[in-house]
């Protein structure tokens, strides 16, 4: 029952997710972080089961980690990341499959600001603006009427919230609370956040 929602603007990406750890009837925790970085400059958004979550962001984040100590610092484009992370998805397809949705942006100095959509059955597609999740049938259509190529990270922000006020007035499922992250030119920063992470 995750939302993860994201969308372009002129510079960068918005990412957002709840932030509820929930299992059948009952809600473990609601201050949960699940955008994580994957280097000073992406993030990834994931919805799915606790573990996969932790086990997938974590397995993905210390790979592109290892990369650039192999390769002298080299950083990957988010372009390479998604289509390493699509690859993984894939191969464990066939042998014990992550139960992840996951909706990752980054921004690149040449490119600007990037968003890739990619299933737990590893299928890829480049994105202005996508959701993951029940929430989707609430948030899609909001994303398809106020989204333009010229946005500025304000009305980025604005539609993000718009979707959240839709999912809280809308949507059966309790969700109160949501992390907010931006990823432009001066990294991945948090721009608000529902229940602090740290408060554990």
């Amino acid at each position: 029952m995750d939302t993860v929602l994201a969308i372009t603007f002129k510079g960068g990406v918005v990412l957002a997710a709840d932030q509820s750890n929930a299992r059948s009837i009952i809600t473990y925790q609601s201050n949960i972080d699940k955008v994580k970085e994957l280097s000073s400059h992406s993030a990834i958004g994931v919805a799915g089961p606790n573990c996969d979550l932790v086990n997938f962001t974590q397995y993905i984040a210390k790979n592109l980690a290892l990369y650039r100590l192999n390769h002298d610092g080299l950083k990957l484009s988010t372009k390479a990341q998604a289509n390493f992370c699509r690859s993984k998805l894939a191969e464990a397809l066939r042998k014990g499959p992550y139960q992840v949705n996951v909706l990752l942006g980054g921004y690149d100095e040449d490119v600007g600001g990037s968003l890739y959509y990619m299933d737990y059955l590893a299928a890829l597609e480049k994105v202005d603006f996508g959701c993951h999740g029940h929430a989707s049938s609430f948030c899609l259509s909001i994303m398809d009427r106020e989204f333009r190529k010229d946005l500025d990270e304000e009305e980025a922000i604005n539609i993000i919230d718009h979707c959240i006020d839709e999912i809280h007035t809308r949507f059966l499922i309790n969700q109160p609370n949501y992390m907010i992250k931006v990823i432009d030119k001066n990294g991945v920063r948090i721009s608000k956040f529902g229940g602090d992470p740290s408060d554990t």
